[in-house]
């Protein structure tokens, strides 16, 4: 049985704790009101651009700019030594823990994602990993390869971060070395949700078109060529920015909520262990005060 030092040890130690959470849970508040003014802020710019890009692929040949080429799959396999067709994922977590299940979530939906077509001899998978937690994971499995590695750039996040990943992953695509490129990242919806997205970035997607409906051609000015060549790099950072803020608020508002719950987890510690301690110390009163009583009685008999 636990004696009143090791119950109050204990209390001394849950509270320090206590502040600890509280501490973080106000840090993360302020984080994250800037962190989600800045994607409120963004997401109307990058929802539109997505749409202007995806009229522009449905009125476009797709010749017209390597973003746009969608690769044929090869009627055999060793046009391409085999595999007909390479996928890349971009995953995006967090560098820090005590955020719940952020970073799991993202972790889990990505191996999901992998494992669907891993099994497929004509499928080669490969990663960019943005975030230390997913990057120490992926770093351990050695599964998949590997193409490049993002950290500890979040508390200062800028869109250079974004324009060096979206410039990684469309040279890989320019080159052919990849034939889809899937985003997966936290959607911030709220302080206390949060979800996982996995989109496909390249090739652009054409908007889809009514049944019924025709198709109205663009006049472009200067040319066609100029105009994607300028828009279609600047999507797809655009596009990385966004996940890449979306993460970064749906990070704060995790770690708030965690810091929350455990800061009232804690709380509720220190009440039992407080009612353990006072019984603990009524129980070592009760017993000293009988063994007074016994001791008086026992002097008055050998008196008498």
């Amino acid at each position: 049985m636990a004696t009143l030092r090791d119950i109050r040890r204990r209390i001394t130690s849950v509270k320090s704790t206590q502040q600890i959470t509280r501490a973080m849970k106000l840090v993360a508040a302020a984080k994250l009101r800037r962190a989600q003014e800045r994607i409120l802020e963004a997401r109307p710019y990058a929802y539109k651009m997505g749409e202007v890009l995806s009229d522009l692929a449905l009125r476009s040949p797709r010749e017209l700019h390597p973003l746009l080429a969608k690769r044929e799959v090869p009627s055999n396999g060793h046009d391409r030594d085999a595999v007909t067709n390479r996928k890349m994922l971009v995953v995006i977590s967090g560098d820090r823990g005590l955020c719940g299940a952020f970073n799991s979530n993202i972790i889990r939906r990505s191996v999901e994602f992998l494992r669907s077509y891993q099994d497929d001899p004509e499928i080669s998978l490969t990663l960019i990993v943005v975030g230390r937690k997913v990057r120490d994971f992926y770093r351990r499995r050695g599964q998949y390869a590997v193409r490049s590695e993002y950290a500890h750039f979040f508390d200062r996040l800028a869109y250079s971060h974004a324009a060096q990943i979206a410039q990684d992953l469309t040279q890989a695509y320019v080159e052919e070395a990849v034939d889809e490129v899937h985003l997966v990242y936290n959607e911030f919806k709220s302080v206390a949700t949060q979800r996982v997205v996995v989109e496909q970035l390249l090739p652009i997607q054409p908007a889809p078109v009514p049944e019924g409906a025709s198709v109205v051609e663009f006049i472009f000015e200067p040319s066609p060529d100029a105009v994607l060549e300028r828009l279609l790099p600047k999507h797809v950072e655009v596009q990385i920015y966004r996940a890449l803020m979306e993460s970064l608020a749906a990070e704060y508002g995790a770690r708030m909520t965690a810091m929350e719950s455990a800061t009232k987890n804690a709380s509720e510690m220190i009440d039992l262990l407080t009612l353990q301690f006072n019984k603990a110390r009524q129980e070592r009163i009760t017993k000293e005060l009988l063994e007074i009583v016994g001791g008086a009685e026992a002097l008055r008999q050998a008196g008498g």
